[in-house]
């Protein structure tokens, strides 16, 4: 079958691709583009041109928003306050899931400080050769990060209530 692309079964290979002998296939020598913890506001458009990348078929980028609610309570205000390691434990998070995954390209950014409902408090995206590992890939990433990285949320509710979480 002269033509055709020749395709592998992924299983056990950590997803790698469905073109071995393609460097485009795999994850990217360095593909960690983009890591902050950051009092400014965030951009979208930053996150995503920082993950841009030709040999990527699929990006999956994920916002996180403030909402006005949490369990059933209305949001006042919200802060989130970060260790000083915290930049340091993003880095591992994400190289750990630029080797776990053919990552091309990475980027993730949190917020600190005061935040209004709507406001943007973090920010990640992740570039793959094809779209399922994208999924994956990005949804690992935010979800170590909520879950790896010292960042800690303290909401006031408009009964005057306080919850820290994360802490």
């Amino acid at each position: 079958m002269t033509g055709m692309a020749q395709t592998y079964d992924t299983a056990g290979s950590g997803g790698q691709g469905t073109y071995p002998d393609h460097p485009g296939e795999q994850g990217a020598e360095d593909p960690i583009r983009l890591l902050g913890v950051r009092e400014t506001p965030l951009s979208v458009d930053e996150v995503f041109a920082a993950v841009g990348d030709d040999a990527a078929g699929g990006t999956a980028l994920f916002v996180g928003t403030v909402r006005d609610h949490d369990g059933g309570s209305d949001v006042a205000r919200l802060g989130y306050s970060a260790h000083p390691s915290a930049e340091t434990e993003l880095r591992r998070v994400a190289e750990k899931v630029a080797a776990d995954h053919p990552v091309r390209a990475l980027a993730a950014v949190h917020r600190v400080g005061d935040l209004a409902v709507g406001d943007l408090a973090v920010v990640v995206a992740v570039s793959c050769p094809h779209r399922a590992e994208a999924f994956d890939a990005c949804r690992k990433l935010i979800d170590d990060l909520k879950h790896e990285v010292p960042i800690w949320k303290h909401q006031t509710f408009s009964d005057g209530t306080e919850e820290w979480v994360g802490a």
